[in-house]
């Protein structure tokens, strides 16, 4: 029964396959492989065909080729007799190498094949979700969701949880300080990176979150981490001897009461 009549025209894309005679293999290494790839980009300049898929097979290929100027038949003559010819030179074997190029049965299969894998491709979209995440659900569900697991989030918890864990805690606490300080957001960008204030607040979000120093200087506008890592350094150092001033200061009072109350007594 004769092969149908495969319609060809300009623009046209089709897909082609090609078995080795009598099923041999049709390469037998690498070398063969990178021969073949190299004869199908010189079909391609002859013919200025444009390959959008190929699979190479041990024993046969798969090509999904656009023919603009609908000369399929005469391209993969050129293509299969040229790879041929460079074949048997190659391993000085003589004979054929393709069996028919074609046929309806195997274009089916080949159909059939890629279907298969577009759903599996696309139940792999669907499921991403929930390999990737660590929750599915609507924006209120996470939030509550951070609020219950945010004392508790750990080095070995997901690595996604974490982050949102931490930036959640993070806006939380810059909105406490915000009205803790009566500022709006746009107090807080206006003042200058040194800024007591604003490194007040960057020293709280290092002390009692996991987010980096350029996440922080971000969300405070400090500038560049490195600027900002430099005025948090000098603001906590100073603030550490204003601490141990006033601590003392506190000892001495506390220990001239003892002794009034000693004396009184």
């Amino acid at each position: 029964m004769p092969r149908p009549l495969r319609i060809d025209y300009p623009g046209a894309i089709h897909h082609v396959m090609s078995r080795g005679d009598r099923h041999d293999n049709i390469y037998l290494d690498d070398v063969d492989r990178q021969e073949f790839l190299k004869t199908l980009a010189e079909a391609c300049l002859k013919t200025d065909w444009r390959v959008h898929a190929y699979c190479l097979m041990p024993n046969h290929f798969h090509l999904v080729v656009e023919t603009p100027e609908a000369n399929l038949v005469a391209g993969m003559h050129w293509l299969l007799s040229t790879y041929t010819i460079r074949l048997n030179r190659r391993h000085d074997t003589p004979g054929h190498v393709f069996s028919e190029k074609d046929t309806a049965a195997s274009r089916e299969e080949f159909e059939r094949r890629m279907e298969a894998r577009r759903r599996e491709e696309e139940d792999e979209e669907k499921l991403a979700p929930l390999r990737q995440g660590w929750c599915l659900g609507s924006q209120g569900f996470r939030k509550e969701m951070l609020k219950l697991v945010e004392q508790d989030v750990r080095e070995n918890h997901d690595v996604a949880l974490r982050r949102e864990s931490a930036a959640a805690k993070a806006k939380r606490i810059l909105a406490e300080e915000l009205a803790r300080r009566r500022w709006t957001p746009l107090d807080l960008e206006n003042r200058r990176k040194s800024d007591a204030g604003k490194l007040a607040i960057a020293a709280r979000l290092k002390k009692e979150t996991n987010l980096p120093i350029k996440s922080i200087a971000v969300l405070v506008h400090l500038g560049s981490s490195k600027s900002a890592n430099a005025n948090l350094h000098r603001w906590t150092q100073a603030a550490s001897k204003q601490e141990r001033k006033t601590g003392s200061r506190t000892q001495r009072k506390e220990q001239g009461d003892r002794k009034i109350n000693h004396t009184n007594g």
